[in-house]
């Protein structure tokens, strides 16, 4: 009989196998930890709570229509990326329900002097855009309009 070299170990000794999270890499950061939806909703009105704006995947409130903005003149833009998928976005000051993922890039940029940063909801990780900022601190988040539920008139 041969005997081995070294113990290996037995399922008895070896130690628990710990999954690797597939996401860890995304680094979801969100975009005002103080402004999380669900810690302001004690203060929200009805009327204001009504107008969130809010996750097609999850339902998780991501922003308000209060806080669309214009960008060059204009709240909606249609771009296309290198890969040709069009996407139709529109521009917030703020989304406290997203978060940026991964390093700033201003490699194909949307939008001339900002660079950009894959937004996810925090609800569920479902890619709804861009966050957008130049050096100089300025900042808008880009939002797949698709992605998102808008509040009915």
């Amino acid at each position: 009989m041969l005997q081995p070299i070294y113990n290996a170990p037995t399922p008895e000794t070896a130690p628990a196998a710990v999954a690797p999270d597939p996401l860890a890499f995304l680094k979801v950061e969100p975009s005002d930890p103080d402004k999380r939806p669900e810690a302001n909703l004690e203060d929200d009105t009805d009327t204001r709570a009504s107008r969130r704006v809010l996750c097609r995947e999850c339902l998780h409130p991501v922003t308000r229509e209060q806080d669309r903005t214009e960008v060059h003149g204009a709240h909606q833009h249609t771009f296309a990326n290198p890969s040709g998928i069009v996407f139709t976005i529109g521009c917030f000051r703020s989304a406290e329900g997203c978060g940026a993922a991964g390093s700033p890039s201003d490699e194909f940029t949307w939008f001339q002097g900002y660079s950009w940063r894959v937004a996810v909801c925090t609800g569920c990780l479902a890619h709804l855009g861009w966050l957008f900022t130049t050096a100089s601190g300025a900042a808008f988040w880009g939002l797949i309009l698709d992605h998102l539920i808008f509040p009915e008139n």
